[in-house]
């Protein structure tokens, strides 16, 4: 990943957290104490289309308003009232611009904040002006009714949407644009908001004479403008989820801003969100509009690229108590008969929703009142307030925070069926894939789903197995002319590795954890070491405590020692297990060996030692010595590795993982995980033995795990080797 590529990412990051350009100079990305202030308005126009005659419809545009919509209301105070929605037909390039103009040009003071949102389609378009040039354009509900002649297009261009933007009257002004231009050659995979460009179609003479009305105004703001895509042909896309559709990265960064506090790091809001994404499918690298420009300032380049202050004592925000860091959601409803409240859950992490189980429990943000999970539909949810005597009412409005976390034991790895599979290949497919335990198929686009198989684009045809974004898995494709059933079968052994890893995936926990604990990635050099990347647990550390120095992309070459450092500030003394998945995509663990009383035989086995790291104790991982490097090998790729925390031992992960018949060639400290699906089985056992719940959770034993927040946490990190 290129320097600039990470600093656009940093833009993007502060431009969703509606900072102007002196706030970021001066305060970094202290977006919280920027919506803090009690005079000035909070003003919003939301725009999502999933309908476009003679277009194939998206799904999640309306769901995106929706997210943007409720974060604002009860994460960040808004009013209803101040918020404007425009979907479907309404979403007309006349009404959008008109919304602009009298909505916010004319109600909007300089002390208020504005925010934008558009979710819906993309393209190029000619204009008159300049017939040789193709350029960007937002794709209203409208777009092609102006006319009888299909050459006439009614598009916003990108232009004329920055002029609106700069035209307000305010310097806090935040656009987020969830759509792209470029649409890509037809690819398997997730729905893409971009339509094709016609070199034939030109733009409407309205919007025309409109931009250039715009051109002659006074323009007083400087708005930060949010893409969805920094690459200008890598698509925006969109995703199923549990009940709902949504655009990715409007997903995952209202699912961020409710869960985390915006007041920490940037490069921590940064890799969170980059996590995310890369976990619904999608490698989208978000970017600043506004720094993408060829036109920038230099003086202005430079303030945006310039690293920020990441000094400052952050505060609440929005009138909140100073202890709230971050929420799973907010209570939406209350029922008449005071019992029953409903949830609004976008906090959630997006690869737990489809599994997140009935009597889950959640803790009001500033009570210590439970409420316990009855049903889900989507993002909103029921729940049953377990009252404590002499609490408060319950109020709509009030934030929740997860406190137990309940998980189905029977999950299956969810393989989605391509539309483009012939049905005797689609019968097959499905044949072969039921003969594995823990997988099911569905049809492509249908259902929520993991991987996809398909054929691969060649001839003669292949079949293998790719991610939701399209992008072939490592060792996960036939042979050429090879049957269905005979690629599956082969698939057996990635199956189950891809089935691990969605496990330890689910016990990620960063945000709700309430053990204090921080890990850090780092290259070994002879001076000191190179720190990577870091994760801790937000809930616990207050963001004075957070490393403030600039952090280095998370690039790491290859032939580079390695090591994590862990610190545990709880308590209570914790124990480790580390598990992920390497650059070939295949299962690891580290391994800690026990030092052995005698020499090693060729008959002795080595037994496995808990890692535990004493309260207040640093540990780094692997020890720091020749016998237990650990170096990075090739090939190029991305590595995925999970943290696992317990407050109790790892007595049935040991035990897993000593069955494996390792060599003693092999005892290296981060090595091959051969039986991947057995352990982290032992794993989510261990981490229910560990939450010894005070009160009963009315679940059977047998069909689920409850995990406690006070008893395991669960970082990701994610890397790239270069």
């Amino acid at each position: 990943m290129k320097r600039r590529t990470f600093l656009e990412r940093i833009g993007s990051i502060l431009a969703v957290l509606g900072i102007t350009e002196a706030e970021w100079l001066s305060l970094g990305n202290r977006y919280y104490q920027a919506l803090a202030q009690p005079s000035p308005r909070k003003l919003a126009l939301l725009i999502g289309i999933n309908q476009y005659p003679k277009n194939p419809a998206l799904s999640g545009c309306l769901t995106d308003v929706e997210l943007q919509r409720e974060l604002l209301i009860y994460r960040f105070g808004f009013q209803g009232s101040d918020i404007l929605t425009l979907t479907e037909e309404q979403a007309s390039r006349e009404f959008i611009e008109a919304a602009f103009l009298d909505r916010l040009g004319k109600q909007a003071k300089p002390s208020d904040m504005v925010v934008f949102h558009f979710s819906g389609y993309g393209s190029r378009v000619k204009v008159e002006t300049s017939p040789d040039t193709m350029l960007n354009a937002l794709v209203p509900a409208n777009a092609s009714s102006i006319s009888q002649d299909e050459k006439i297009v009614n598009y916003i261009l990108e232009e004329t949407l920055l002029l609106l933007l700069r035209s307000l009257p305010t310097n806090r002004v935040t656009a987020v644009l969830d759509t792209s231009y470029y649409a890509p050659t037809p690819v398997l995979g997730l729905k893409s908001r971009a339509l094709p460009e016609s070199l034939e179609a030109k733009l409407a003479a309205e919007e025309l004479d409109f931009l250039q009305q715009l051109k002659t105004q006074k323009l007083p703001s400087t708005p930060i403008v949010l893409a969805a895509t920094s690459n200008p042909k890598q698509p925006a896309r969109e995703e199923l989820f549990s009940g709902f559709s949504a655009g990715l990265f409007t997903y995952a960064l209202t699912q961020y801003l409710w869960e985390f506090t915006p007041a920490t790091t940037i490069q921590f809001a940064l890799s969170h969100v980059e996590n995310s994404l890369c976990k619904l499918g999608s490698k989208q690298q978000p970017g600043n509009l506004e720094n993408l420009s060829p036109n920038l300032s230099p003086k202005r380049r430079e303030a945006l690229n310039s690293p920020p202050s990441l000094q400052g004592k952050g505060t609440g925000g929005l009138g909140l108590p100073e202890s709230i860091i971050g929420a799973e959601g907010a209570v939406t409803a209350i029922e008449e008969d005071g019992k029953t409240v409903q949830l609004w859950l976008a906090g959630l992490p997006p690869q737990l929703l489809l599994y997140y189980g009935v009597n889950s429990r959640f803790t009001l943000a500033t009570t210590t009142e439970e409420l316990v999970l009855r049903s889900r539909t989507g993002l909103t949810a029921k729940a049953h307030i377990s009252q404590i005597e002499g609490a408060n009412p319950l109020q709509i409005g009030q934030l929740v925070q997860e406190a137990v976390r309940v998980l189905p034991r029977n999950i299956n790895l969810i393989i989605a069926l391509d539309t483009g599979l012939e049905r005797i290949e689609r019968v097959d497919a499905t044949s072969a894939f039921a003969a594995f335990p823990h997988v099911s198929t569905v049809v492509a686009g249908e259902k929520p789903a993991d991987y996809l198989f398909a054929k691969l684009q060649q001839t003669p045809s292949r079949y293998g197995l790719f991610s939701l974004a399209g992008e072939l898995i490592s060792n996960a494709a036939g042979e050429a002319g090879e049957a269905v059933k005979l690629t599956v079968q082969k698939l057996a052994p990635k199956l189950s590795t891809l089935l691990a890893a969605k496990l330890w995936r689910l016990t990620e926990n960063q945000g709700s954890s309430r053990l204090a604990l921080k890990a850090t990635l780092e290259i070994i050099s002879n001076i000191s070491p190179r720190v990577i990347m870091q994760r801790e647990t937000v809930r616990t550390f207050k963001t004075e405590t957070s490393i403030q120095k600039s952090l280095p992309t998370p690039i790491v070459p290859i032939g580079s020692r390695m090591q994590y450092r862990v610190e545990n500030q709880s308590d209570r003394p914790v124990y480790l297990i580390l598990l992920g998945l390497n650059n070939n995509h295949t299962a690891i663990a580290l391994y800690s060996w026990e030092t052995p009383q005698e020499p090693n035989t060729a008959d002795t086995k080595p037994l496995l030692k808990e890692v535990v790291i004493a309260p207040g104790e640093t540990l780094t991982l692997p020890q720091t010595n020749t016998a237990s490097e650990w170096v990075i090998s090739g090939p190029a790729s991305e590595c995925e590795h999970q943290l696992i925390f317990s407050t109790a031992p790892f007595n049935g992960t040991l035990a897993a993982l000593n069955t494996a018949k390792y060599s003693t060639a092999e005892e290296g400290p981060i090595g091959p995980l051969l039986n991947s699906l057995d352990v982290v089985q032992a794993l989510l056992q261990d981490l229910h033995n560990a939450s010894a719940l005070k009160t009963e959770m009315n679940v059977t034993t047998a069909d689920s795990h409850s995990l406690d927040v006070n008893n395991w946490a669960s970082l990701s990190f994610s890397f790239q080797v270069l």
